[in-house]
């Protein structure tokens, strides 16, 4: 054992000490380099688990990392989001010539190919460690049913209204991380952006004009595809300081692929009516820039960053598909439609609104 300037190192630990002034305590994260020994050493007061007993407690002892945004983080979360905003308008398009499933098979089999060439090419780790598969099947059920809702959702309402609900996720993950995400806390001013964000749902579902039955429920489809998504995003944040970011999006998506394909074969009416550039293009744009390069770079961006601050910036998306449905697919942007996305934009940026403040490794209440 030899002391070093980041810590105590050993053949198989090094322990990292993070001063936290706030609290006036030393706090410890442990990176795990290597998995041979099998019991428990103690330095200083230090206590380094062993390999199965340091994974059963990963979730007490290696809590996530909650930094705030610098300004350049922030710019490229705000690029990541009109990505993603302009998705929905991609979907639209892709509908018109495939069918609902289909056309997510086919994404995420393009996706899934060129993360795995990615990942050979950069010598990215494949395998996984030992109780790591079946947190990955839980991500990968949630992510089949999320995006199987998301599509089938917008085959019936607008690529605007589809934006506003599923731009309403940032206010589930705000509600789901105060329960379950340490350093992430509910305060007044995200209850108020929280108020803000829920009252323009309202007026997305109370608006009648063009309006049809069949239009409601592909709204209601996707606002439980938020929830979902929600759900999906604070429990990636949980375990995540033990994955590659980019396993997180290839076994998942990898996972929902046949299931897609199946559900194609069976529910859409027909699996391909034609193919044409337009469609070519918006398919390409779902797999290798939202699927592929979109998805890596925000699991990267949430494992250093706070769940909260980091989807706060979501209010790109919804403004991004609203103005892209408007001007690309020319639908019709009535006053109900710009006053929600006023009033979910904002209840966004309320939320995101934070004093800079040292945020602690670990949280006063505990875990």
């Amino acid at each position: 054992m030899r002391k070093g300037h980041l810590g105590l190192e050993t053949t198989h630990t090094k322990v990292y000490l993070v001063p936290e002034p706030r609290l006036g305590v030393v706090q410890a994260r442990f990176w795990i380099q290597h998995f041979g020994f099998d019991k428990t050493h103690n330095f200083g007061g230090l206590t380094i688990l062993n390999r199965n007993t340091f994974f059963d407690r990963a979730m007490i002892q290696d809590v996530p990392n909650n930094r705030e945004l610098p300004i350049t983080a922030g710019a490229f979360t705000i690029f990541l989001c009109t990505v993603f905003g302009a998705n929905a308008v991609a979907i639209k398009i892709s509908l018109l010539g495939l069918g609902v499933f289909t056309t997510a098979a086919f994404r995420f089999s393009l996706a899934s190919i060129a993360i795995f060439l990615w990942a050979i090419a950069t010598k990215r780790p494949l395998r996984l460690k030992k109780g790591q598969p079946h947190q990955l099947l839980i991500i990968s059920i949630l992510f089949t049913v999320q995006l199987g809702l998301l599509y089938l959702g917008l085959s019936k309402t607008s690529a605007s209204r589809g934006t506003l609900m599923i731009n309403l996720q940032p206010f589930f993950v705000l509600l789901l991380a105060h329960y379950f995400i340490p350093g992430d806390q509910t305060t007044k001013k995200k209850i108020f952006g929280l108020l803000l964000g829920f009252s323009g749902m309202v007026l997305v579902f109370l608006g009648k004009e063009g309006v049809t039955t069949d239009v409601q429920i592909g709204d209601l489809m996707i606002l439980v595809t938020a929830f979902f998504w929600a759900c999906n995003t604070v429990y990636t944040k949980r375990i995540i300081s033990t994955f590659f970011p980019f396993q997180i999006v290839l076994y998942p998506m990898i996972f929902s692929v046949p299931c897609f394909f199946l559900a194609g074969y069976f529910l859409d009416t027909e699996m391909v009516t034609f193919m044409d550039a337009k469609v070519l293009f918006s398919l390409l744009y779902q797999s290798l820039v939202t699927a592929a390069f979109g998805f890596v770079a925000w699991n990267a961006m949430l494992q250093k960053y706070a769940a909260v601050s980091l989807h706060s910036f979501i209010f790109v998306m919804p403004v991004a598909g609203v103005l892209l449905g408007g001007l690309i697919l020319g639908e019709t942007i009535t006053l109900d439609i710009a006053l929600a996305l006023a009033l979910i934009t904002s209840g966004i940026v309320v939320v995101n609104l934070k004093t800079r403040k040292y945020a602690p490794l670990f949280p006063h209440r505990g875990v």
